[in-house]
């Protein structure tokens, strides 16, 4: 009775949970509020557990009997599709043979029956007449010819076990062109290997009176094999192997150059397999003496059929003759073309591309210049159809909507296969949207770092490597091509470009780096960009107008920062030398000095660690100099005179400064210190600094000449005291 309570109380607990309207924090709710203690909630939770453990089991079994259930349905699915494949060649083998009777017997027939019926008259009975047609109908050629003759009425019948045996192995369509050619035996074989006599594989072999196919087993689909190799019989030699056991029951292939061992089930399908080689061998090779023989005797000459041979035809009744070109017709009656639009559905569903258009261009040649008539025009919208719904699929695949990795190469099989149906356009253009997808993607997932000079080579490697990978692939596909969809590929370029460019601002320029960071990433992205010439592409200049705003306001930025740091310099300017107070400080501000192109700092410094300098000045010209260090690496023809007129700017304000106060000083010595700071800015900083603009650039500057050769730059009242910075 217990038992039974706890089996209600579970059957009610599991259609609490499953009805629609529960929740959980309610259940729980209501179930802490219900409770006496805690032991009640640990029993309630373990009958939850054990509520969870049994749908557990019970969903594990219903997976499994669902997974057998379609291991099954898919068993059965092949093995329907494969006696579809016969059903279906079985109905056009009977179609080809009701179309291949001969429209002559027509009106033989009805003469035969003519002369039965008055034979009959004659006679006095029908069955004469019956009995004379039988023999007269002996006398008609019949459609098979001499193969026929020579392969006994059993041929159709062994054409018809070929037919269906070979439509179990994949690969071996082109069999079944060979006129004349049946099955003569096949069996299940274990092939070995020559050297170890190790166990290879499992095979069948197919002997046909040519020729001996050899097909191996496929272990998913049960009766169905993959074509292995096909030895024509009058280049095959057997060789009888003794038995050495466990090695029994085997016969050696040789074949110029190779050899290869099979193992028969038992001695009796051994010798069957070794005598009816022997025999085949034997009929084939006496049907082709047979056959030079025929072809070496001497032909009789060749009948003509005389128009008179009617003496009663009235010649008005003869009908006109009909041109030739009219009576020109296209044979559709071929097995492939007869089985080409169900076997384009076969290439689509499978996704044998490949194959699909293959049997595309095997029908465009065979068609090519031949009329159309309307059995042609038919096949032609048939195939037509099979064209539209291949042409969709191709599309689907380099669609964005796919899985975008495995790089370029991945579209290779749809682009290529677009091309060859004539598609060229939009495979150049599926492609293109394909891989800026997948470059919009990268960069999208590209971990932005905290050190910005590291996020931008992770950027320009992922972006550049791509764009390389694409161009290489694009030239590949599209090589044999006219030229537009290169033309494509550059517009595409530069369309890629701008969303790199896009991310490479963002992170950059509008973070407010600082100009040397700027420098250094601006540096790599032109060595990256320079990659590309090695396969005949320079976008270099691409880069350089998408980045010449972003690199003109940071240029102005940092000009911007230096006048005013050397404006709060100059209004704290006492114009006393520096004491450095160690040789040390001294030595590090003579690097300093000498990086930045100073060269004669020496005779500026003074008894024990003093420079006979302002601070001011000597501050000055190391962020100058620093200033036109980092632009150079910005520099391109593009931002020639905002350079230029940024260092103009700069100088302008030192040099105002110093002639200013050199007007408004009174003190001797003060006045002497301050012309040679004067004297340091205009024949050493200025030359420096025109010198080094001039190997960045490639040009001199005539501005900065005339900023130096002139003793002063701005020219101003000397009765006035104040400055006009």
């Amino acid at each position: 009775m217990a038992m039974a309570m706890s089996d209600s109380g579970a059957s009610r607990l599991r259609r609490q949970l499953e009805s629609g309207s529960f929740e959980a924090r309610l259940y729980v709710k209501q179930l802490s509020q219900q409770s006496d203690g805690d032991r009640d909630l640990q029993e309630h939770r373990q009958r939850i557990q054990a509520l969870a453990e049994e749908t557990a089991q019970n969903l594990k079994r219903n997976v499994y009997q669902n997974y057998r259930q379609f291991i099954e349905t898919a068993r059965e699915i092949s093995y329907l599709e494969s006696e579809m494949y016969q059903l279906s060649h079985l109905l056009t083998e009977q179609k080809s043979n009701l179309e291949s009777i001969p429209l002559t017997l027509l009106p033989a027939a009805a003469a035969a029956g003519a002369a039965a019926a008055s034979g009959g008259e004659e006679g006095g009975g029908g069955a004469g007449g019956r009995d004379h047609l039988r023999g007269q109908a002996g006398f008609f050629p019949s459609p098979g010819g001499s193969s026929r003759d020579s392969s006994g009425p059993g041929e159709e019948g062994k054409q018809r076990t070929l037919t269906t045996l070979l439509e179990k192995v994949e690969g071996c369509r082109h069999l079944l062109e060979t006129p004349g050619q049946y099955l003569v035996y096949n069996g299940d074989l274990v092939e070995y290997e020559a050297d170890h006599m190790a166990q290879l594989q499992r095979v069948h072999g197919f002997l046909m009176n040519d020729c001996l196919l050899v097909a191996t087993w496929l272990p998913q689909r049960r009766g169905m094999y993959r074509y292995n190799a096909l030895y024509p019989l009058d280049g095959l030699a057997v060789v009888n192997v003794k038995d050495n056991p466990p090695m029994k029951d085997m016969f050696k292939l040789l074949m110029f150059p190779e050899s290869r061992i099979f193992q028969a089930e038992n001695a009796k399908i051994k010798r069957e397999w070794l005598e009816v080689l022997e025999e085949t061998k034997r009929a084939l090779s006496e049907k082709r003496r047979r056959e030079q023989e025929e072809a070496a005797a001497p032909r009789g000459p060749p009948q003509v059929t005389s128009k008179a041979s009617n003496p009663f035809e009235d010649e008005d009744d003869e009908e006109p003759a009909v041109p030739e070109a009219e009576e020109e017709k296209v044979d559709l009656s071929m097995e492939w073309i007869q089985e080409l639009p169900e076997d384009l559905d076969v290439c689509i569903a499978q996704r044998d591309f490949e194959g699909a258009v293959d049997l595309l261009d095997k029908l465009n040649q065979y068609l090519e210049d031949k009329p159309s008539p309307p059995a042609v025009k038919e096949l032609r919208a048939r195939v037509d159809e099979r064209v539209r719904q291949l042409t969709e699929v191709l599309v689907f695949e380099l669609s964005p909507d796919r899985s975008l990795r495995g790089g370029p190469k991945a579209t290779r099989r749809a682009v290529s296969q677009l091309i060859r149906l004539g598609q060229c356009t939009k495979a150049c253009e599926l492609f293109l949207r394909n891989r800026a997808a997948a470059v919009h993607t990268a960069i999208r997932q590209l971990r932005i770092e905290g050190a910005t000079l590291l996020y931008i080579h992770k950027l320009c490697h992922v972006f550049f490597t791509s764009l390389l990978e694409t161009a290489r692939e694009f030239e590949a596909d599209f090589a044999g091509t006219d030229g537009g969809c290169y033309s494509a590929f550059v517009v595409w370029a530069r369309s890629a470009l701008g969303t790199f460019a896009a991310a490479f601002s963002k992170q950059v320029f509008d973070s407010k780096e600082s100009l040397s960071t700027a420098a250094e990433c601006v540096k790599v992205a032109k060595e990256h960009c320079q990659q590309l010439g090695d396969i005949g592409l320079d976008l270099t200049f691409i880069i350089h107008t998408l980045l010449v705003k972003d690199i003109q306001g940071a240029l102005h930025s940092y000009k911007e920062i230096i006048i005013e740091a050397t404006k709060h310099r100059n209004s704290e300017e006492m114009w006393r030398r520096m004491n450095l107070m160690t040789p040390e400080a001294l030595g590090k501000l003579k690097e300093e000095m000498k990086s930045c192109g100073v060269r004669n700092f020496e005779q500026y410094t003074g008894d024990d660690c003093w420079v006979n300098l302002s601070y001011t000045v000597v501050a000055f010209t190391k962020q100058t100099m620093g200033f036109l260090e980092e632009a150079l690496k910005l520099y391109f023809p593009e931002l020639h005179m905002v350079l230029l007129e940024s260092l103009v700017e700069i100088i302008l304000v030192a040099v105002q400064h110093v002639d200013y106060s050199l007007r408004c000083e009174q003190d001797p010595e003060k006045k002497a210190f301050i012309r040679q700071n004067a004297s340091f800015l205009y024949e050493t900083v200025l030359p420096v600094v025109e010198k080094r603009f001039e190997e960045g650039v490639g040009k001199p500057a005539k501005q900065l000449q005339d900023l130096r050769n002139a003793s002063r730059l701005i020219r101003v009242n000397p009765e006035s005291t104040t400055s006009v910075v």
